[in-house]
Order: C-alpha cells, then sequence, then structure tokens
C-alpha cells in the first residue's frame, strides 16, 4: 500500500453553505471516505486555481464521513471561499498538528474561554469533551461576542444547557434591548464561574487581544502555567513546517502546535500578536 502524499489534496464534495453572521460562514463537506482528525488538529483547504488555506474544523471528530469547517472572510482565499454555495469540489490535506491531550482533562474541572470566530475550533473540542462526559468534573465554558448578533452557532447554546456536566455562560461587549444575559468583556464571566481555578485546566481561542488578556486574567484567578492550553492558529500557511510563515521561538506552530501550554511559550516575544 502507497504512503499517503501529504502534498496532495483529497477531493470533497462541498454539501452546503450556512452563514452565521455577515462575515462567517460554515461549510459542511462529505466525504467518500473517512476522515479522521484530532480536536485541535488543522485542515488545509484548497480551492482549485485560487489557493490553500488553513482551518481548524468545527464539527464533531467522532464523525468520520463528514465535516464542518467555519471560517470569517478575512482575505484572498476566505473571500473566495464565502462565495461558494454548495456543490463544489474542495480539497483537503491532513490532519495536521497536535491538538489536545484530552487524557489529560480526565478527572478534571475544564474551563473553555472564547470569543469571536475563536468559537469554532473550541466546538469542536467541546463536542469531543461531551462524548466522554462523565470523565470530566465539570465543563464550564465562557463565551463572548462583540454583540448578540455576532454569535456563531446560534442554535446551539439550548443543546449545551441540557447536559447536567455543563455550565454556560455567554457575554457581549455591547447589548441590545433582547440581551438577557451578561454584558461586559469576556473575562467578567470569570468571577461568576463556580470552580477550583488552582486544580483546573483552561483552553483559550479567540482574538489575539481577548487570548492575552483572558490568560492574565486566568493567571491571576490560579490557573497554572502549565494547564492554560492556547489554540496559536494565527499565521500558519503551508502546514508542513517548510515555509516558515509560523514560525515562534523553537516552534513551528503547524507542526507543533497550533495548541500549547502558556508554559510552553510564555517567554517567547509578541506571541498575541
Amino acid at each position: 500500500m502507497s504512503e499517503k502524499n501529504i502534498y496532495k489534496p483529497i477531493k470533497y464534495k462541498l454539501d452546503k453553505v450556512v452563514e452565521e453572521t455577515s462575515l462567517i460562514k460554515t461549510f459542511f463537506i462529505s466525504a467518500k471516505e473517512e476522515f479522521e482528525f484530532k480536536t485541535g488538529q488543522f485542515v488545509e483547504v484548497t480551492i482549485d486555481g485560487i489557493g490553500e488555506a488553513p482551518y481548524t474544523p468545527s464539527s464533531s471528530p467522532y464523525v468520520k464521513d463528514k465535516m464542518e469547517i467555519t471560517i470569517m472572510k478575512a482575505g484572498y482565499v476566505t473571500d473566495k471561499m464565502h462565495q461558494l454555495k454548495g456543490g463544489e469540489t474542495l480539497g483537503i490535506r491532513g490532519p495536521f498538528g497536535k491538538g489536545y491531550p484530552i487524557e489529560d482533562f480526565y478527572g478534571k474541572e475544564v474551563l473553555i474561554l472564547g470569543g469571536g470566530v475563536g468559537l469554532a475550533p473550541l466546538r469542536c473540542l467541546i463536542l469531543t469533551l461531551l462524548g466522554e462526559e462523565d470523565k470530566f468534573k465539570k465543563i464550564n465554558i465562557c463565551f463572548g461576542a462583540k454583540t448578540p448578533a455576532d454569535f456563531i452557532y446560534k442554535d446551539w447554546y439550548d443543546e449545551l444547557r441540557k447536559h447536567k456536566n455543563v455550565e454556560l455562560l455567554r457575554s457581549v461587549d455591547k447589548a441590545d434591548g433582547s440581551w438577557q444575559e451578561t454584558e461586559g468583556l469576556v473575562t467578567v464571566l470569570l468571577e461568576k464561574v463556580d470552580i477550583n481555578y488552582k486544580e483546573a485546566v483552561a483552553v483559550v481561542c479567540g482574538p489575539p487581544i481577548m487570548m492575552k488578556f483572558g490568560t492574565f486574567r486566568l493567571l491571576e484567578m490560579g490557573v497554572k502555567e502549565e494547564n492554560i492550553y492556547l489554540s496559536m492558529e494565527k499565521n500558519m500557511s503551508c502546514g508542513l513546517g517548510k515555509c516558515g510563515h509560523c514560525a515562534m521561538g523553537d516552534y513551528f506552530v503547524c507542526k507543533d502546535g497550533p495548541v500549547f501550554t502558556y508554559n510552553e511559550i510564555k517567554d517567547y516575544p509578541d506571541i498575541w500578536i
């Protein structure tokens, strides 16, 4: 049996596209053969003749014949992705990178802090945790967005609240008349979570400025440096550690990450840019 060609994309069908917000869409993809990945890993998605870009799946790794990828329009390739309607063929390479060490979370309280399109890879993580829900003391979720309209996966939150082991808190920077939850930066939710921070595992994903101040607040609350996991997906390109675009100190984010503990990368400059 020949080895897999890591440079050649495998063809997948784009089944449908769902608009989450004015700048964010979710792409539903199906495959003829099973595709396996671990939560936290990423794939390279190719549009023939246009280019490719790295994205972390937002769907459950337990589902192997379909995949969901949520993408924010932020450049040339993502703009072309947002023009797709469904029925097209995409190429996928991967999976690449290092995922979350889920086994290390067993028996602990897990705190997930996310904002913006950072909720996409966190959705994959949460679906993974819920597949083994009884192995964790509690799953605490703190999500933030600029406004209520900016939340993605709007139909998902009621489902999350049905789980006995889940506490979900949400905040918005700017509320409207219909918003009944917290107003303020997502870090204000950390004051409301019933959790033993000194023994908890925390996962942070979102815009760099949110990750920076979220991490610092978690440290102030008592979370250990080695128990804070960061998804450092910014600046990835080739996925193979060849182009050097994602170099961060001694690491290539695409090969050695994108998941790192704060303890691993805290001494490198400009990690939040």
